[in-house]
């Protein structure tokens, strides 16, 4: 399913999307394709890419063949999903204690979509750390 979502497959396209991008927020999943959680967040990503592309744009970088951000975005997670808007990254309170990132996947596609906005509109603000709506630490898992 990953397929249909822009692959950024050198350090340069990577640097590149974050810069060029002036008006929406980039949404990079760095991760492996055949990895199993990142073929869920593929999915659900694949399916909003249509309904968040007036204030999102979607990528996928495998950090196995772009090695280059491991250690400057400490992507060690089998998934991770960072957001940028006109070159700066925007943190995300989860109630996860990792503000920098998601590393977790989120199935509910209106989730998704909520969170993008969320982001969207709180660096629209000049924010660079926006508060989830849902609490998503261990503790509170159903």
């Amino acid at each position: 399913m990953s397929y249909i979502l822009n692959h950024l497959t050198n350090g340069w396209q990577v640097d590149q999307a974050i810069l060029s991008e002036e008006e929406r927020v980039v949404v990079i999943r760095f991760g492996s394709d055949s990895n199993p959680e990142c073929m869920k967040m593929d999915e659900v990503l694949m399916k909003i890419a249509e309904k968040v592309k007036r204030f999102a744009t979607i990528y996928l970088v495998d950090n196995k063949e772009v090695p280059d951000f491991n250690t400057m975005y400490e992507l060690y997670d089998p998934l991770t999903i960072m957001f940028f808007f006109r070159n700066k990254h925007i943190l995300i309170d989860m109630g996860t204690g990792n503000n920098n990132k998601i590393t977790q996947v989120i199935e509910d596609k209106q989730e998704v979509i909520d969170l993008i906005e969320l982001v969207y509109r709180g660096a629209r603000k000049g924010k660079g750390l926006v508060v989830s709506l849902k609490d998503y630490s261990t503790k509170y898992k159903y």
